[in-house]
């Protein structure tokens, strides 16, 4: 078991300091973490929290999954390890390459000017 806990389904109006004053009774909290909306700037509706040790984690689980806070019941569950989202790929400056192209080495074109003037040969 782990001392970080993630609290789902709160009302966009809680605090940090409410969670604190709530989830304290369960024992000692290091961390409380609140995400943001990029966007708005308001709270996403869940949390997570760390513990001082493993106990008072499985007792705050055991105490307040279900919990109604705001009108809200509680879903509070062992925190999972973020999985990571495969880096997007990267580019050197040049340009992508498709696999029709590949193999071939592109000319510089030079200057475009009179492109439409000149005559094209079948």
């Amino acid at each position: 078991m782990t001392s970080k806990l993630f609290i789902g389904n709160l009302s966009y109006d809680t605090t940090q300091d409410e969670l604190k004053a709530v989830f304290a009774e369960a024992g000692e909290i290091r961390e409380v973490f609140l995400p943001l909306d990029r966007n708005t700037g308001r709270p996403r509706g869940f949390a997570f929290i760390e513990f001082g040790d493993e106990v008072a984690a499985a007792e705050a689980i055991r105490k307040y999954d279900g919990h109604e806070l705001k009108g809200r019941k509680l879903r509070v569950s062992e925190a999972e390890e973020r999985r990571r989202a495969p880096a997007p790929p990267s580019f050197d400056g040049g340009s992508p390459q498709s696999s029709y192209n590949s193999g071939r080495v592109a000319k510089p074109k030079g200057s475009r000017k009179n492109l439409r003037g000149r005559k094209r040969s079948l």
